[in-house]
């Protein structure tokens, strides 16, 4: 148990030390890296201060003291919210901008310089993902988006790959039932994807159909993110989508190849049933009655 804590420890030494947590000048543009990561924030779209601060984890006091150093750098603009005049935003001036993009050019040559440096890139970054999504788990967004938008086909392209991997007859989405995914959007169905600080990790859909039930569809979680409940609160934003759209009975279906998706349906409550589709790949069926 020691040696996991050592080994813990040093791994956050080392993070501490490469992004520059105690330099007085993150990167060399003289600020710290709190207020560069203030000003990342703002940089990227978040306005109002309390979700920036509720974003970064900073308390109050804290997060007034940033604001108010690059304020008086001439970099941001605090204001009344335009709709709450008790909530304050902010928004990047020109200098701000300028600034912001030099932080992102000298953020990317860093990660580029790891990477390219390293001789498995690939691990590296598997790991990387493993290690942001335990540590970004209370942080997660549910969003219903379109099936269609690039962020679900971030999902569903991962998700088709790894079935065409680990079925035994390989995977076409073109084969199976609504390959377009047409049904998953109201008022007939509903798609979810989770995000990680702006990363999918996973994704759910609900399918309705005129049969007198909807479908569970493409129940998806990246590896990295696995073993952290994930699945369990995408089924649950799925069935809570069913609910208010007067859904009574759901089911689904799963491939012999993926056993802890049967492993994970039957403890979740569901009961298997006869098939009850023509679609070539699965060899389970199950319903629920919500």
């Amino acid at each position: 148990m020691l040696n996991d804590i050592s080994r813990f420890r040093r791994f956050s030494r080392a993070v501490t030390s490469e992004v520059g947590a105690l330099d007085h000048s993150f990167l060399g543009r003289g600020r710290p890296l709190g207020a560069a990561r203030v000003l990342n924030a703002i940089g990227h779209g978040r306005t109002d201060v309390a979700a920036i601060r509720a974003y970064l984890g900073l308390d109050s006091g804290l997060m007034s003291r940033l604001l108010r150093s690059l304020e008086e750098e001439e970099l941001i603009e605090l204001s009344a919210g335009p709709d709450d005049g008790r909530k304050r935003q902010a928004v990047l001036t020109p200098a701000g901008e300028a600034e912001f993009a030099i932080y992102e050019h000298l953020s990317n040559e860093r990660a580029e310089k790891l990477l390219s440096s390293h001789a498995h890139p690939q691990a590296l970054l598997d790991a990387m993902d493993l290690i942001a999504s335990a540590l970004g788990r209370d942080r997660w967004s549910f969003e219903e988006v379109d099936p269609r938008s690039e962020v679900a086909l971030q999902c569903l392209e991962q998700y088709y790959a790894e079935l065409n991997r680990r079925l035994e007859a390989g995977f076409d989405v073109k084969l199976s039932a609504d390959p377009d995914a047409e049904s998953m959007m109201r008022p007939k169905g509903a798609f979810f994807v989770t995000l990680s600080d702006g990363m999918p990790v996973g994704c759910a859909g609900l399918k309705g159909t005129d049969k007198g039930y909807a479908e569970i569809k493409r129940l998806w979680v990246s590896p990295a993110a696995r073993g952290l409940g994930l699945a369990r609160k995408l089924m649950a934003e799925t069935e809570e989508a069913a609910r208010q759209l007067g859904i009574k009975v759901l089911r689904l279906d799963t491939n012999k190849a993926l056993p802890e998706a049967v492993n994970f349906y039957r403890k979740e409550g569901w009961t298997e049933i006869d098939r009850f589709n023509d679609d070539p790949y699965p060899d389970y069926f199950f319903e629920k009655l919500l």
